[in-house]
């Protein structure tokens, strides 16, 4: 028997038609809702669109009127550059040879150097006859730029077209050294020191070499080779050639301070001064970063010298907690980079951790006699501290330590306010101010020369030795008579004065350096009496750059000065 189909009834026009009304709020509610979330969309992108428009205008207009560059100029540069990029890469397919895309580069050369001529035919003229003239004359010295342009171009084809520099130096093999283009003079001026492709590069690309140009590549290899002579570093220091293999980058915080292949300093000149470094800013493996050790950075370095903390009594004893922070805070975050890219790290004791000692001379060993709440403890057990971190940091980390305990060091570049005993009397004696001494005089002290200091930190650092090694000079003076040796070397008319003695002041400081003589092969090769020399020389500038300078006394306070009685 046959399935009869029923189709289902159909619902009444009455009952679709409600069914229609009750679902058309919701219908135009979405749509509604659709239609403003659109326009919030479009909303949003246009305000957006506007905002980056604006943006771009406000960066690229100016730069355009200062360099004078109208659109002409802009569309031109583009479509030569797109030209160029289309020609570049039918070369690398082999559609084009290097021949043809010198060709193209010199005629474009040739063109512009129509216009830089026509330019100066123009300068001899009076420049004042017309506006006129004024536009024609800025439109040429724009053909000049493209004519740069169109140079640093061809230097940067050189690998990828093929090598062209010599595919054109076989074009123009047989001619002479006359007909390249480059002056006699210009050729001669060269230096050897310069490499040799950019200097047959310059030769093979057939256009003249100004002698300002010639200038520049011998500024940047000097700049390469050397330090630059400045008021505070008047002389020059050579920097040796290294190969890549052998070459380490060197992070030195502190570095901008009295002491300080590839260097990185890192200061925040509480102390530190720009002068000390300046001769080296302009050399390329110098790098200067305005950076507080108490915070964390990041960097990648082979070597950390970690100097960064003051040095001088009234200097650290002006913020306690900050000298504090520095000694601890700085070795952590120090210790931590050092863990993190494996470098190895050198800390800049002192001879203050030994405090006011019992023993003398003062070995590595000695444990020291320290006040813990003293006026000078917050640098003495601050390095003592960092002492404790960094051998932690080696036995549970594997990280690579080296410790320094300095005595006394002078030289050039000290702050002349920095309230040591150089500074203080070479400063007074070269004024014939009186010579301040705290205390009877006769507490010793022991002084070494910055350079001797900077040998021992090169070779400690460089090492086998990973304990604390007494870098010092062990010639020991009592400070009244060194007070009297300063002011005959300087032939002051000073009287020394003797004033209360600063509390915790050490009786006595002279280093046993045999470990160090032992274990790095180190000993002070320069006299004192010729380390003064340089030292009086120096603030002799210092005095003569800035006038009149008074010494810092005890606690960061001028001494005090004797008042006259007037007789009744």
């Amino acid at each position: 028997m046959p399935r009869l189909l029923v189709r289902p009834p159909r619902p009444s026009s009455r009952r679709s038609a409600a069914a229609r009304r009750q679902a058309q709020p919701v219908l135009n509610e979405t749509a509604v809702s659709s239609r403003s979330s659109l326009s919030a969309i479009f909303s949003r992108q246009t305000f957006l669109t506007l905002l980056c428009g604006i943006g771009i205008g406000y960066i690229v207009l100016p730069i355009l009127v200062v360099n004078k560059i109208g659109l002409d100029d802009v569309v031109e540069r583009l479509e030569y550059a797109n030209s160029r990029s289309t020609a570049s890469g039918a070369g690398m397919a082999g559609g084009r040879s290097g021949q043809a895309r010198v060709s193209e580069l010199r005629s474009f050369h040739n063109r512009d150097e129509s216009g830089s001529r026509a330019l100066a035919r123009d300068d001899d003229e009076d420049d004042g006859d017309s506006t006129a003239g004024v536009r024609g004359k800025k439109k040429k010295a724009k053909k000049t730029d493209r004519q740069v342009i169109a140079k640093r171009d061809y230097d940067n084809t050189d690998n990828a077209g093929g090598s062209l520099a010599g595919e054109e130096e076989e074009m123009d093999s047989g001619d002479s050294t006359e007909g390249d283009g480059i002056g006699d003079g210009a050729a001669a001026a060269v230096p050897a020191a310069i490499d040799q492709h950019s200097v047959v590069g310059l030769k093979t690309h057939q256009e003249p070499v100004s002698d300002a140009e010639v200038r520049f590549l011998e500024n940047q290899q000097i700049l390469a080779s050397q330090s630059v002579p400045t008021v505070t570093t008047p002389y020059v220091m050579k920097t040796p050639q290294i190969p890549d293999s052998q070459r380490m980058k060197i992070l030195i915080t502190g570095g901008a301070g009295f002491v300080g292949s590839e260097v990185i300093v890192l200061d925040n000149f509480f102390t530190g001064q720009k002068k000390n470094i300046e001769h080296w800013l302009h050399h390329p493996n110098f790098s200067l970063v305005v950076h507080d050790v108490t915070e964390p950075i990041m960097l990648e370095v082979d070597q950390i010298y970690h100097l960064a903390c003051p040095a001088s009594p009234p200097h650290y004893q002006y913020n306690p907690v900050k000298t504090i922070k520095t000694s601890t805070m700085g070795t952590i975050n120090m210790l931590g980079l050092a863990k993190r890219v494996k470098a190895r790290m050198l800390l800049t004791s002192t001879s203050e951790i030994y405090g006011d000692p019992q023993v003398h001379p003062q070995p590595e060993s000695y444990w020291g006699n320290v006040n813990t709440i003293g006026p000078r403890s917050c640098y003495d057990e601050g390095k003592r501290v960092a002492e404790t971190m960094m051998y932690s940091y080696r036995n549970q980390n594997n990280v690579e330590v080296r410790v320094a305990r300095i005595f006394n060091t002078f030289g050039p570049r000290m702050h002349p306010n920095d309230g040591r005993v150089v500074s203080n009397f070479i400063i007074q004696s070269l004024q014939d101010k009186d010579i301040t001494i705290y205390g009877t005089g006769e507490q010793t002290r022991s002084f070494q020369y910055v350079s001797d200091l900077v040998d021992g930190l090169y070779k400690l650092m460089n090492g086998d030795y990973d304990g604390p090694v007494n870098l010092g000079n062990p010639d020991e003076y009592s400070v009244k008579s060194f007070a009297e040796y300063i002011k005959e070397m300087t032939k002051s008319d000073s009287e020394i004065k003797l004033l209360p003695k600063s509390t915790d002041d050490p009786s006595q400081r002279k280093p046993d350096i045999s470990l160090a003589s032992e274990k790095i092969g180190w000993k002070p090769k320069v006299k004192v009496r010729d380390g003064l020399k340089e030292a009086i020389r120096y603030f002799k500038s210092v005095l003569d750059e800035s006038g009149e300078i008074i010494p810092t006394g005890p606690g960061a306070a001028k001494p005090k000065k004797v008042k006259i009685q007037e007789e009744a």
